[in-house]
């Protein structure tokens, strides 16, 4: 048993193998060669995590190669739910209360293959010399390696899941090695698709029907009074308390969560990526009431955490607000798609995003438990009731 500290390197036959990483120092120096193509793969996002990492969270970096070349890069995180002192707090039911027994007792160790912070497939990132069905076999023996790594030391994973792959994904995963394995989907990526002969915001506008026209002019008159403003690292350290309070409001009152950020995160984040993270206050007079983030990944925009006072929020429809200033400052950046990710379903839907169906594939350790998934895991994810809106002419 290799023990953590250590870099195991595991080989699936003369040409494929694996090592697992705990440390972005120990990583090769060519990562960034297929890091670049998602920044949540790259070094200096994975150097985010392992400073700020949510407390309940462990992650490790795991580098494909053939032969002596790195033909691939996943990242896996173990999540230890008995660190939670709350799921969240919105929901009161006793479905709410059965999820929450079940993820106490059975299902608190969970070890994933890609990135719970994130939707979308931010798992791995491959070269051309490896196709996925063999990348694939090489992550699920990473797995179980970190399986037998988190036993050794006193913590026992109950399920282990690939996360967030599209549709046409699926197919790789009909191998002996996930034959186990329970597919599930769980709510849509809603992603923001933004057509070419865009240039300005005013031509979304002009899009719009006369109904969600009518919503935006509603929700930009109640803004007035609201400053927007770009935050340097200097203005996010100094509200560091304020911003944390407002974010952790909005995290708390979600339905459902597995980790909460550290305080230090959004510090950590404006240091590393810099000019690729976008940190957005919003302000009455001199006090902060809201913000948000997006990061710049490749041609599209990643919408990351956010946070407001719900009582100004409210009156003055603050969260709309932001979609809008999303949208806008992607059109006139000239960027291609806007990942607004899998929550606030129905409103995202009311700005324009689409619904895309994401899956995953788990497995529970304990093979009776694994034989009922299927009727167990609805439990474990709350339900949405939502309706796609169409805002568009």
């Amino acid at each position: 048993m290799v023990k953590f500290g250590q870099i195991s390197t595991i080989k699936l036959n003369s040409t494929f193998s694996y090592k697992i990483y705990d440390q972005t120092a120990q990583l090769p120096s060519n990562w960034n060669d297929l890091g670049h193509k998602n920044i949540f793969l790259s070094a200096e996002y994975l150097a985010i995590l392992e400073k700020s990492a949510p407390v309940n969270m462990t992650c490790h970096f795991i580098g494909l190669f053939q032969n002596e070349d790195l033909v691939g890069i996943a990242v896996s995180q173990f999540l230890d739910l008995n660190k939670l002192e709350s799921f969240g707090d919105r929901d009161r039911c006793i479905r709410a209360q059965l999820r929450k027994f079940i993820l106490k007792n059975f299902s608190s160790h969970v070890l994933l293959i890609g990135n719970n912070m994130l939707t979308g497939q931010n798992s791995f990132v491959l070269s051309e010399k490896i196709d996925k069905i063999q990348a694939l076999q090489l992550l699920k023996k990473a797995a179980e390696e970190l399986k037998a790594k988190f036993k050794f030391n006193g913590k026992k994973v109950h399920i282990t899941t690939f996360k967030d792959f599209y549709e046409s994904d699926v197919k790789n995963f009909k191998i002996d090695e996930f034959k186990n394995n329970y597919r599930y989907s769980i709510q849509p990526n809603m992603i923001f698709k933004i057509p070419e002969n865009w240039k300005s915001e005013q031509e979304y506008i002009d899009s719009l029907s006369k109904k969600y026209r009518d919503q935006y002019k509603r929700a930009r008159k109640k803004a007035i009074g609201i400053q927007k403003r770009k935050m340097s690292l200097d203005e996010i350290i100094a509200y560091e308390d304020t911003i944390y309070d407002l974010y952790f409001h909005v995290a708390k009152n979600a339905p459902f969560n597995t980790f909460f950020l550290t305080k230090n995160h959004f510090r950590i984040f404006k240091e590393t990526l810099k000019d690729k993270f976008l940190f957005y206050g919003y302000f009455i007079e001199d006090k902060l009431i809201g913000f948000n983030t997006l990061i710049k990944n490749g041609d599209a925009i990643d919408t990351y955490f956010l946070g407001y006072d719900d009582s100004i929020q409210r009156e003055k429809m603050l969260y709309l607000n932001m979609l809008y200033d999303m949208i806008a400052y992607s059109i006139n950046k000239g960027y291609k798609e806007i990942i607004f990710s899998r929550t606030a379903l129905e409103i995202k839907s009311s700005v324009g995003a689409k619904p895309i169906e994401m899956f995953g594939f788990m497995e529970h350790s304990n093979t009776q438990i694994n034989k009922q998934v299927s009727k167990i895991f609805p439990y474990l994810e709350p339900e949405v009731i939502w309706q796609e809106r169409n805002p568009f002419k």
